[in-house]
């Protein structure tokens, strides 16, 4: 895996963040815009598992699922929760596999929850990665 493949995540992944962020700060006026920072938060840890696993590849590490990705950077330190990234994971499965409004709105309340261990998990790959 290049470093230039690995830099180019690292941005995507950076601006779903803030996509991410810009969306959940942002006054909730009906479903639709929570819907809109559910589709945010299901594309931003997509990004997260696949630029993870681009890193972990860079280091011999292989891995093919999400999950397997989200353990394996627990194990090498870049994710503190591993808990609470397997519930997100497990969020995004919920979103992206069903709709019901019930469940939307409590996950919409528990990704401003997740912001900020993404935003810790964000920070640790980025300087690990240039250094």
């Amino acid at each position: 895996m290049s470093q230039e493949m690995i830099n180019q995540s690292l941005v995507n992944l950076g601006k779903a963040l803030n996509r991410l962020e810009e969306a959940v700060e942002g006054p909730v006026e009906n479903q639709l815009m929570i819907d809109g920072v559910i589709q945010r938060f299901e594309f931003t840890i997509e990004q997260f598992w696949k630029t993870l696993k681009r890193i972990l590849k860079s280091e011999g590490i292989q891995t093919s699922t999400p999950k397997e990705s989200l353990q394996q950077a627990y194990k090498v330190g870049w994710i503190n929760d591993e808990k609470m990234w397997l519930s997100m994971l497990k969020d995004r499965n919920l979103t992206s596999n069903t709709y019901d409004e019930n469940v939307a709105n409590e996950i919409y309340q528990r990704i401003k929850l997740y912001i900020p261990e993404m935003r810790r998990t964000y920070s640790i790959i980025k300087n690990y990665s240039t250094d």
